[in-house]
């Protein structure tokens, strides 16, 4: 008998388990597959890794402009790029089995199936099976990659985010469905390596949970660069049957048709909520999704469900939030609600998204009478002598209370600085005081107490 047992070991589970083992709690984790789960291996850490050399690749490549002359062409080895995103995920996974171990948490490697009596059985590769009871039981099984009926991933021609990760070769021409964060950051990705990239979005605009401002730049950003951006387009048929693709689009134009040698498609993700016996318990689900409580407990007593598997935002870092909070409230420490409005965004394109909070139409439609102020990194003196001048940074304030409702950023590695203003937030820091606070010179981060003067009509600089 355990007093935990969690089911899947991404960022919420192995998270979890290893709270769970700090509170004093004998505990297991269920895993079919790698430790760290799709995040790890197959998504945020080793994308970030192929993108660093894409911008390695990138800099090298326009190194003249920074005064470095290079001989010969700067080409890309692709073999040693996936070899290397390969190492850093292995790395990270050797790290999580180590943290397991450390904190003496027993892996039971299989599947995860709950049955009627709170049990669980868990069957391995081999179709073995054993019996596990534990007082408490959390459901991390996160999600796996959405596709289109009309247009299935077969490996080949139509390809997911995996098989993204390791190209055999360079395609010449892709056509991209879907400009979320994975869509985006890959686009980049292959668009560096030289391959000629469409970025097709059915809705209006691009990375369309961002502020519409911060959309249009990376609009501009990309099409600059050479990416072909085609939002408004909604996908209606994939050909397969030639040498490449054939792509039928209603866009805002009329009937187009596109030819490109593969297609990825990147229109979302699925919760793992098939197959784990949760009817068994009576756990509800809606649309997929397991219906949990504030503190992520289900319909049954004991059993909880945190991450990608419950309607809340498919970031890492909200399951790890969500794995803490639930295991603090099983061991009966005092826990507060999660914020779901102060939980930051980062997409690692060039130029690189950070935002938290509201955006400006979002606070329009909630009511709220608005400051608004925007500082471009063209102005930044930083931003120029690094070369980085795509992007600004925009906040959001309320006219009458001064609160901080959300900050959107683009430009280089913004993805360092949100995390101040979610602290900001998080404490009620007021416009007023963004403003009187002394921020290094030169740096991009001075752009965010820019802002806040201009939003406030105290702006001095450009």
């Amino acid at each position: 008998m355990y007093d935990l047992l969690v089911i899947g070991s991404g960022p919420g589970g192995y998270v979890a388990a290893i709270r769970g083992a700090q509170s004093g709690m004998k505990t297991a984790i269920v895993e079919r597959a790698e430790l760290g789960g799709i995040c790890l291996n197959w998504g945020c850490i080793p994308t970030k890794a192929l993108l660093k050399s894409a911008q390695a690749l990138y800099m090298a490549q326009h190194a003249a402009g920074y005064g470095i002359n290079t001989e010969g062409a700067v080409k890309p080895d692709l073999e040693k790029i996936i070899a290397r995103s390969r190492a850093v995920a292995s790395g990270m996974n050797k790290g999580v089995e180590y943290l397991l171990k450390k904190n003496n948490i027993t892996l039971l490697r299989g599947s995860g199936y709950l049955l009627a009596d709170r049990s669980v059985e868990i069957t391995a590769d081999d179709d073995s099976k054993q019996h596990v009871t534990a007082k408490h039981i959390i459901i991390a099984a996160g999600a796996r990659a959405n596709t289109l009926p009309f247009a299935p991933i077969d490996g080949n021609k139509i390809i997911g985010y995996r098989q993204a990760l390791t190209p055999e070769t360079i395609p010449q021409s892709m056509a991209i469905i879907g400009s979320g964060a994975i869509g985006s950051e890959l686009a980049w990705f292959y668009h560096t390596l030289g391959t000629q990239v469409y970025l097709i979005e059915a809705l209006d605009n691009i990375v369309p949970l961002e502020d519409e401002d911060v959309s249009a730049q990376l609009s501009r950003s990309f099409r600059k660069a050479g990416i072909k951006v085609m939002a408004g387009a909604l996908l209606q048929k994939v050909d397969t049957s030639g040498e490449g693709c054939t792509l039928q689009l209603k866009t805002r134009k009329g009937e187009e048709s596109l030819q490109v040698a593969l297609v990825l498609s990147a229109v979302g993700i699925t919760p793992n909520t098939e197959g784990l016996g949760l009817k068994n318990l009576s756990i509800e689900t809606e649309r997929g999704r397991i219906k949990v409580d504030e503190h992520f407990q289900t319909q049954a007593e004991g059993v909880y469900a945190i991450g990608d598997v419950i309607a809340t935002p498919a970031l890492a870092h909200v399951a790890s939030a969500e794995a803490i909070h639930c295991v603090e409230h099983i061991a009966g420490l005092p826990t507060k609600p999660i914020n779901y409005n102060n939980i930051p965004s980062c997409i690692y394109t060039t130029p690189e998204i950070a935002s938290v909070g509201f955006t400006e139409k979002a606070a329009r439609e909630k009511g709220f009478e608005l400051k608004t102020g925007k500082f471009p990194f063209t102005a930044s003196g930083k931003a120029a002598a690094a070369g980085e001048k795509d992007g600004f940074v925009k906040l959001i304030f309320d006219a009458g209370t001064d609160a901080l409702l959300g900050a959107h950023l683009i430009g280089a590695n913004v993805s360092e600085m949100i995390a101040g203003l979610v602290t900001a937030r998080n404490l009620g820091v007021k416009g007023k005081d963004i403003i009187r606070s002394i921020y290094p010179h030169p740096s991009m981060s001075e752009a965010i107490m820019e802002a806040a003067a201009a939003a406030h009509g105290e702006a001095i600089h450009l």
